[in-house]
């Protein structure tokens, strides 16, 4: 008889905690969970290559290349491109592993299930929480710029937004109106299943990079070569520091992993959309940010809160290209907020299933294949956070969680490397162990470079997560629950 963690019951005594920490879950009985959801409905394989490509491009291509751009450039100087490349190198070192663990495991709850079937419950648990850093939070963040672009967009007729209505009381109003509603869209597009999100989303991906090549034909019209001189003013600090920076544009390219359950071919599917999201974002913002500083020098971007919008402005002196630029930056930000909105309710049904949070995330509507009452919960707080709290540095300790999210996934592909070397792979990471080692390197040294109050608010939100388990997570573990016979048989699945 096969024994897994959705048919046993919770066994009379608890697993000494420093065992359960160590637990892990084997990859046949993730697939075993994942093919019927622990019986709490199944979600519907309807995503092709092509929409997995869009969910990583969309949640990565944003208000990073939008936003983060004026404020990098006075860091870096002209060498900002070299920062973009720095910062796309070190997500791409770590796109590779997450290529192969998502060939490996092509179940929803992407590197918190990695880390669950190699370093056990505990790091996983980190690893989870640091995704909720990475998704919730990062959609609250990004949501919260919205304002300034709806703004933009109603001052082209004359009007704005009253302040009661453009920011949360710790910003002198009483909500952020424009935050509130874009993530109450991307909540209400998810609900409707993924097939249809994933559209929508499609086609708002499409016209951010139409928007974003049409900003790079007008700035190349007012190039000039001489503003990249000299390259390096701030000299080789300032490019790293800068990198440290752009990194939260990357944020995001590991959408297409959560997606494991839905895919219609994961194994083939998910590398191939990890990879060519990563090497045409990075190809995008590399030549944007070269267009960038070849239109104006870089002391310029000191004073532009909006710089790619400006320049537009500026170069053409077109009110209503203004406007398209405003518009298209908002439905940018919808797309961000639905994507990011929708890797964090696959991850936390993953860890719903294995009961680390509320099963009530792993419910899974039987008429739209999608977790609906998860998403809604989902989607109300980071809704709420989104209207009324100014995120600050913890918006800014989502690249520390990421990274740390990543440099997980490549110690994890060594891991099964060496522990199960004839496990099928339908794709490799290339230069092993090398480039899993570079990655995990690269990852922790951007970590160094970030401030030191960033550092204290992620130790914060860790504190926070371990009280998390400690209250919930442990007691309620579906893995916790078994007793030794039966978890040495779930790991002989």
């Amino acid at each position: 008889m096969t024994v897994s963690s959705t048919s046993t019951t919770p066994a009379a005594g608890r697993t000494p905690l420093g065992k359960q920490l160590r637990r892990r879950k084997s990859i046949k009985a993730m697939g075993n969970d994942a093919a019927n959801n622990s019986g709490l409905g199944q979600l519907k394989r309807s995503l092709g290559v092509m929409q997995l490509v869009m969910i990583s491009v969309g949640a990565t291509l944003g208000t990073g290349i939008l936003v983060i751009l004026g404020s990098a450039v006075p860091v870096a100087g002209p060498a900002i491109w070299i920062a973009f490349v720095l910062a796309g190198i070190t997500a791409l070192l770590s796109a590779v592993s997450y290529a192969e663990m998502a060939g490996m495991v092509p179940v929803s709850g992407s590197s918190y299930s990695y880390s669950y079937a190699t370093l056990g419950e505990g790091v996983a648990w980190i690893c989870g929480w640091c995704l909720v850093l990475e998704y919730a939070v990062s959609a609250a963040a990004v949501a919260v710029g919205a304002g300034a672009y709806v703004n933009q967009t109603l001052q082209i007729f004359g009007l704005s937004l009253p302040d009661s209505l453009a920011g949360g009381p710790g910003e002198g109003g009483v909500i952020n109106l424009s935050a509130l509603i874009v993530v109450v869209l991307a909540t209400l597009l998810l609900v409707r299943g993924a097939r249809e999100s994933a559209l929508a989303n499609t086609v708002m991906v499409l016209v951010k990079i139409a928007i974003l090549l049409f900003f790079v034909i007008v700035a190349f019209t007012a190039f000039n070569a001489g503003n990249f001189a000299p390259l390096l003013p701030m000299g080789a600090a300032g490019v790293t520091g800068a990198a440290s920076m752009v990194f939260f544009s990357y944020i995001g390219f590991d959408a297409a992993s959560t997606a494991g359950e839905e895919a219609k071919n994961p194994q083939k599917d998910l590398p191939r959309a990890i990879m060519i999201a990563m090497l045409l974002v990075t190809a995008i913002y590399v030549l944007v940010a070269v267009a960038a500083i070849g239109a104006r020098e870089w002391n310029w971007f000191a004073s532009s809160e909006a710089a790619l919008v400006q320049i537009v402005s500026e170069i053409t002196g077109q009110k209503w290209l203004v406007l398209v630029f405003a518009l298209a930056s908002v439905i940018a930000i919808v797309s961000v907020v639905l994507t990011t909105l929708y890797g964090q309710t696959r991850i936390l049904l993953s860890m719903g299933r294995d009961g680390l949070v509320p099963r009530l995330f792993a419910k899974v509507s039987p008429k739209t294949h999608t977790p609906v009452k998860g998403t809604w919960v989902t989607g109300l707080v980071v809704a709420v956070a989104a209207a009324l709290i100014p995120l600050g540095q913890l918006a800014e300790a989502t690249s520390i969680g990421t990274l740390f999210a990543f440099a997980l996934v490549g110690v994890s592909v060594m891991y099964l490397r060496k522990t199960q070397p004839d496990t099928p792979r339908t794709f490799r990471v290339p230069l092993y162990p090398v480039t899993p080692i570079l990655g995990i390197a690269a990852c922790l040294f951007l970590m160094l470079n970030l401030a030191g109050i960033t550092w204290v608010v992620f130790g914060i939100w860790m504190v926070v997560g371990i009280a998390i388990y400690l209250g919930y997570g442990r007691r309620h573990s579906r893995l916790g629950a078994l007793d030794a016979k039966a978890y040495q048989a779930e790991l002989d699945l």
